[in-house]
């Protein structure tokens, strides 16, 4: 097993065991804001409880997939099984996609017709900014384990739970309004909950495209897996360095150029010492390369 493999594996391990923490944190939340919000009255704390939801079938989603992908090759998936996360990725999207659209389809009828739009109970107020505090100090939790894992993964989960937190902000001001006397607001705060689960389904189904349509990874990342390969002695020069995203990683294949003098052993001897570089420093799982002399 190698190196890059086996760093993944363990920055998998971390982001599961947080990723659990979040699933039992939003369990509850979701019971909390959906029972208090049905009998309160508020559209907006009964979204939110949704987006919460949906944020929690998003973890157990990644917990399964990230199961999966931690399987070696095999004979039917010979570079790993990463992509699992990538698929499961564009599922979760498509019906996060399907649920905003539900919920904004549902309040825009109550705003059609005001008499069913009723004032809430204060304690609904208590309970979405309980929910705001609570969201944000999950968001502090997971940041501080994606920066120890150094897992853009896990940043992107800690970000989804700010946008949660976000959210709970918008459905307390939603339903303090409401108090105040301006009934229709807790429906806005709920069609404001639903397009921001719509955008969190675009951004899901948009990554999951890409990536399952072999997009490079960005210019600054290339770059550096670049210089990496320029900088083990023996190298001259680097051209045609093509990368793919696979789950949270990358596999890669590249021309090296050595000097035409040499013997294929030592040229070989380069290209391992090269790709062994690029898969310790980066998050590239496999470097394919192929010896040019000059």
């Amino acid at each position: 097993m190698s190196d890059s493999l086996r760093n993944y594996i363990r920055k998998r391990k971390i982001a599961n065991k947080s990723t659990w923490v979040s699933v039992v944190v939003n369990f509850f939340l979701v019971l909390f804001q959906i029972i208090v919000g049905f009998f309160s009255k508020s559209s907006a704390l009964i979204a939110d409880g949704l987006h919460t939801l949906a944020d929690m079938l998003s973890d157990l989603v990644v917990l399964i997939a990230s199961s999966k992908s931690l399987n070696p090759p095999d004979d039917d998936h010979n570079y790993g099984h990463q992509r699992y996360e990538n698929a499961v990725s564009l599922f979760l999207g498509v019906v996060l996609l399907g649920v905003g659209l539900a919920m904004i389809w549902a309040a825009a009828i109550k705003l059609e017709q005001p008499s069913l739009i009723a004032p809430v109970h204060k304690v609904a107020l208590f309970a979405a900014v309980s929910c705001l505090v609570i969201k944000e100090l999950l968001f502090r939790y997971l940041m501080s384990v994606a920066k120890r894992a150094e897992s853009t993964l896990l940043m992107a989960n800690a970000w989804h739970a700010r946008s949660d937190a976000a959210s709970s902000l918008v459905v307390a001001v939603g339903i303090a309004f409401n108090l105040l006397g301006f009934l229709t607001f807790d429906i806005i705060a709920a069609i404001i909950v639903g397009i921001m689960i719509l955008k969190m389904g675009w951004d899901f189904s948009y990554e999951a495209i890409h990536a399952l349509t072999d997009k490079a990874v960005d210019k600054d990342a290339a770059d550096n897996i670049r210089k990496t390969i320029l900088e083990t002695p023996g190298v001259v020069n680097v051209h045609d360095l093509r990368t793919r995203k696979v789950g949270d990683s990358i596999i890669a294949d590249v021309h090296i150029e050595v000097k035409g003098t040499l013997s294929v052993t030592e040229g070989h001897a380069i290209a391992v010492e090269a790709r062994n570089r690029v898969m310790q420093r980066h998050r590239v799982l496999n470097l394919m390369t192929h010896i040019d002399p000059v």
